[in-house]
């Protein structure tokens, strides 16, 4: 706007509280009234807020989620940063996540320790780095083998990834799995031609191996052969579209051999792998293949790769996520490759870096704290009566449906009926019995050298993986995720939905603020998270968490046929600066959820506006705007972002994902009650004459 409106003097109509001239603030700065809103909704909600805000230096972007997660960040220093008094009576989780934080950040230690303790680990544990070792480097004793299962009690996936997972056909148990694991540049769009990334990061090893040794005759050659090795595995790896349309194959222990018929003896190496956590496996224990052709392929690949390039390449992919625990030199040598890789200037404050790292790991701790400290518990109870009224929209859209038929109908209402909600933090951090923290955090206990802290958090991690494997699913427990995160989720085995204290905030929401805000900020966010359980992969399980069909044949194809006019859309999307379209088919099960998630909060508060007609007051300086308009205007407002081109390829390649002004312009365009607030006419920029509609 070119100026702000003059204040309106306060009225019946006006809301005037401290909150509602705080909200009426953060969104009169971000509107654009040149912007014509039926021609391009995100421009007209977010082009100020683009055209004023700046991408952090130590960020890659500027969006809603990324300012409440700084908040949370510093949040999260605060109350790590006093050191516990000897005579509190605080639990020894909490004292070990203070004692984990400030040897982080004990930076004149850690550059006194040096690189010693590392290096050693490699040469003794893992059988050294040929690389920094040049031609005295020993391969008489090579064993990838063993490399990779020592590696894996490190909690390292190194080219090939095991681990556990509920089994899909058993919702109260854990299965295993074997598949892929990540590549060094995440995705294997970056391997297929050269560019500044790949330069960088060929750059990027070259340089580390260079700051640890003297002797660099062979450091090119070696990195040269490291990164082709790299690519041709990248050749065979996955997408994530590909991941979801090829099942797994599911088999036993005993049978695996039959199945992964490979040299690399995969059997043996998930027994000797759990076995290091003291877990036998058994022959019928069930067991998921994951991306087949990828393990046949690398596998063969392997047995033709030169002991050398094999030991160097894994040490390599240990090295490069040690680098932020080690001196200032080598992690300036990852920022100079983050430079180019993600967009970022300079490192985050070493403070934020490393309550980050503790509330990661020791997140349960973490948010004891953060809970007592800075959560309102009319977050929790005002949140389970929008969760009530957004499921019965939801279950009122279900019997209104006119595509399915009327057993797959019955089904998918006692399946939404059944969903499982967690809000806000499980109910033992709000105890003052302590039992439950102290024995999930009870081998956590640390020192004051933050390299060997980290080294033993590795291993527990490793081996809280694998011993999972023998417990029980908590079906109505809380998830793995802490509550001192800006997210939600939705969990297909458990028919779960979460919303963690960190995104109970504004402007998601709000206890104090208008209906209308609330609704259109976590109210969609609610939405959104019911309906994974009835998009293109959540459809897929039953109201009980187990991958099984429950829908009619026929109800399937309509399902499919209405999908892909979403899929269409929004592959139809063209990225800004990249000129690159988005992947409509692999953003497909949260862009569903994004225009189910806005109908169902839309008509839930509908229904509170019909019960409670005056209860919401319009907002001072956008009293022109409709408490309807206004919620559309909220949800548009938590997607408005700003981010480096090399942020938004990444996104464009690897995230499920659609950017933000996607998930603005496409749920609000197939929306008749969008148009009928705004006044718009479908063929507008902002209104679809097709309307794509599942839920």
């Amino acid at each position: 706007m070119k100026s702000k409106p003059a204040a309106i003097p306060a009225s019946d109509d006006l809301c005037v509280t401290p909150y509602c001239v705080k909200a009426a603030n953060y969104l009169i700065e971000s509107l654009d009234e040149t912007v014509e809103p039926c021609e391009d909704f995100y421009n007209f909600v977010c082009g100020t807020w683009i055209k004023n805000n700046r991408i952090p230096d130590d960020s890659n972007v500027a969006n809603t989620f990324n300012l409440l997660r700084t908040q949370l960040d510093y949040n999260v220093v605060d109350i790590l940063t006093p050191p516990s008094a000897n005579d509190t009576a605080e639990p020894k989780a909490v004292i070990n996540a203070r004692k984990l934080y400030h040897s982080c950040i004990d930076e004149e230690r850690i550059e006194d320790e040096g690189v010693d303790t590392i290096l050693s680990l490699i040469q003794i544990e893992f059988g050294g780095w040929p690389i920094i070792q040049s031609t005295s480097w020993n391969n008489s004793t090579f064993d990838l083998f063993k490399v990779l299962l020592k590696l894996r009690k490190y909690n390292n996936d190194i080219i090939f990834g095991i681990g556990t997972s509920i089994d899909e056909k058993n919702s109260t148990e854990y299965d295993l799995i074997v598949g892929q694991s990540a590549l060094g540049l995440g995705q294997r769009q970056y391997y297929m031609n050269e560019s500044k990334i790949t330069i960088a990061y060929r750059r990027f090893m070259f340089d580390l191996a260079s700051a640890l040794t003297n002797d660099t005759a062979m450091i090119e050659t070696d990195v040269n052969d490291m990164y082709e090795f790299e690519k041709e595995i990248a050749k065979h790896v996955w997408t994530p579209d590909e991941r979801r349309s090829r099942p797994n194959i599911r088999t036993t222990v005993g049978n695996l051999s039959q199945v992964l018929k490979t040299n690399f003896d995969f059997t043996k190496y998930i027994r000797s792998a759990y076995l290091s956590a003291n877990v036998t496996l058994y022959d019928d224990d069930v067991l998921s293949v994951a991306e087949i052709d990828y393990l046949y392929n690398v596998s063969s690949l392997i047995d033709r790769t030169s002991s050398r390039v094999l030991q160097n390449y894994v040490i390599w992919r240990f090295m490069m996520h040690r680098l932020e625990n080690l001196p200032k030199r080598y992690r300036s040598i990852k920022e100079t490759f983050d430079h180019v890789f993600r967009g970022t200037t300079t490192e985050r404050a070493r403070t934020v870096i490393c309550g980050n790292y503790v509330n990661s790991n020791m997140g349960f701790a973490v948010s004891k704290l953060y809970i007592k400290k800075y959560f309102d518990e009319h977050a929790r109870n005002q949140s389970f009566e929008m969760i009530s009224n957004i499921r019965k929209a939801f279950v009122e859209m279900l019997e209104e449906s006119t595509w399915m038929d009327d057993v797959s109908k019955s089904r998918a209402i006692e399946k939404a009926l059944a969903i499982d909600e967690k809000i806000g933090y499980p109910d033992y951090l709000g105890s003052d019995n302590t039992t439950q923290l102290e024995t999930q955090y009870a081998e956590y206990i640390f020192g004051s050298s933050f390299l060997n802290n980290v080294l033993k958090m590795l291993q527990i991690k490793a081996r809280e993986e694998f011993q999972i494997l023998r417990k029980h699913v908590d079906r109505k427990g809380w998830g793995f995720s802490a509550p001192t995160v800006v997210n939600a989720f939705y969990t297909p085995s458990k028919n779960q939905i979460t919303f963690p204290a960190g995104i109970l905030q504004m402007p998601f929401f709000d206890k104090d603020a208008p209906k209308y805000l609330n609704y259109g900020g976590i109210g969609v966010v609610i939405g959104h998270e019911i309906t994974h359980g009835f998009d293109n992969s959540g459809r897929q399980f039953d109201k009980d968490g187990n991958r099984v069909p429950w829908w009619s044949s026929e109800t399937i194809r309509k399902f499919i046929e209405r999908k892909s006019c979403i899929v269409e859309q929004y592959s139809n999307y063209t990225v800004p600066n990249l000129n690159i379209h988005s992947n409509g088919n692999q953003t497909q099960g949260e862009d569903i959820a994004d225009n189910g998630g806005l109908r169902e909060a839309f008509f839930a508060y509908q229904k509170f506006t019909k019960a409670s007609p005056n209860a919401d007051k319009r907002l001072p300086g956008l009293s022109k705007y409709s408490p309807t308009q206004m919620f559309f205007i909220n949800y548009a407002h938590t997607w408005c972002a700003k981010m480096t081109d090399s942020y938004a390829l990444d996104r464009v390649l690897s995230d499920v994902h659609s950017l933000g002004q996607f998930r603005v312009i496409g749920p609000t365009s197939n929306f008749v009650e969008f148009d009928r607030a705004f006044n718009c006419k479908p063929g507008q920029g902002n209104s679809r004459v097709k309307k794509c509609t599942v839920w």
